[in-house]
């Protein structure tokens, strides 16, 4: 089972978010997340999942490969109405074909059209690049980051903060910068630690932490702040 790395100066914070992590990778086990083949499939549905579910986004990826466009250059190619059709399991079709033709545009403008140049450089760096790209934001930004590119940026979602504010660790008024700022500074610099973690998060939010919460068999339940 997966250890973190350990930090040399403990905090309070640094020890409940090790202690949170304990408590979920003890209940659900390793989650080998994210699910992809290459890191160019990682990038293609860190997209595609916006505003939708992952069982439609594999929809649209089997699509893709079918249709032989899982590839930097085939996307670069192909029409972005083809495109569109190729990806209408995963809604919103049309928005999601011109956010993946505007990365890869400028993946190609930018690094050659190649995952290894762009993930080359100082990463900070490469987060505020990517951010400027139409229809790439933090969450998206990050799960490429880290899940593709193997770099310790943690990703924050609706799960997150809904979870850290039960814990009273974030305040629902916090943005993601300040959700995401918590765990950046009270956690080592651990790709790993930040992959399982951000999966062991989403799962145990579907099963317990919903909007309208599952308390019984949480065992995170004695830790919460917001009953």
């Amino acid at each position: 089972m997966y250890q973190p790395l350990q930090l040399e100066n403990s905090t309070g914070k640094s020890e409940e978010l090790l202690s949170v992590f304990a408590a979920l990778l003890e209940r659900y086990g390793n989650l080998h997340w994210w699910p992809a083949e290459t890191p160019f499939e990682v990038c293609v549905g860190a997209i595609l999942t916006q505003n939708t579910n992952w069982g439609n986004v594999e929809k649209a990826i089997v699509n893709l490969k079918q249709a032989g466009l899982l590839s930097a250059a085939a996307l670069h190619r192909v029409p972005v109405d083809a495109l569109a059709q190729a990806i209408r399991p995963a809604g919103f079709f049309n928005v999601k074909s011109a956010r993946l033709k505007d990365f890869v545009n400028w993946l190609f403008e930018r690094h050659d059209g190649r995952l290894d140049v762009m993930f080359a450089g100082d990463w900070h760096e490469l987060r505020e690049e990517l951010l400027k790209v139409r229809g790439i934001g933090r969450e998206t930004c990050d799960s490429i980051l880290l899940y593709a590119g193997n770099k310790p940026s943690f990703v924050v979602d609706a799960y997150t903060k809904r979870l850290f504010a039960h814990l009273g660790l974030v305040s629902e008024k916090d943005d993601y910068e300040g959700v995401r700022a918590l765990f950046m500074d009270n956690l080592p610099a651990d790709v790993a630690l930040f992959n399982e973690y951000h999966a062991l998060i989403v799962r145990h939010c579907k099963e317990h932490c919903r909007k309208r919460p599952l308390c019984s068999g949480c065992s995170l339940h004695l830790s919460c702040k917001s009953l």
